[in-house]
């Protein structure tokens, strides 16, 4: 009986163990800034769990991209290749424009956001549109 109690015992030590591995394995459910540009990148690419601002009337999304640039750029459509690298296409708050981006993690809480082919999320200076770079580098917020 002792025996049966030990392994139990020792089942849920491992289990307790593993759970934290389990939950920090989740790379694609992220809030990311890039604080030179002042962007944000928030996103679930397991659910769609998250409220776009001023979008509530859609309900929850898989993400967006908004801070300092023009509209707010909501997740459309996304593909993840592995646990360090997700493609993803946003379109700005219009529908009329469309980016697609690679998203790589560097490490635990660095992100890079490249902007594939020609970039057209810009953001307003002055009296212009200007283009963002076409490379972030985005760290996990806490």
């Amino acid at each position: 009986m002792t025996h049966l109690c030990n392994k139990t015992l020792l089942f849920f030590v491992a289990l307790l163990c593993y759970v934290p591995v389990l939950l920090a394995q989740e790379p694609w459910k992220v809030r990311l800034l890039c604080p030179e540009e002042d962007i944000r990148l928030h996103i679930d690419l397991y659910e769609e769990t998250v409220s776009v601002p001023n979008m509530d009337m859609f309900g929850p999304m898989n993400g967006y991209l908004g801070g300092n640039i023009y509209g707010v750029w909501t997740v459309t459509s996304f593909k993840i290749h592995d646990e360090q690298t997700a493609t993803l296409r946003v379109s700005n708050d219009l529908g009329s424009e469309t980016q697609k981006i690679t998203l790589t993690q560097q490490s635990d809480s660095i992100y890079t956001l490249r902007f594939d082919g020609s970039n057209v999320v810009k953001r307003a200076v002055g009296r212009k549109l200007v283009k963002i770079p076409s490379e972030l580098r985005m760290k996990k917020e806490r």
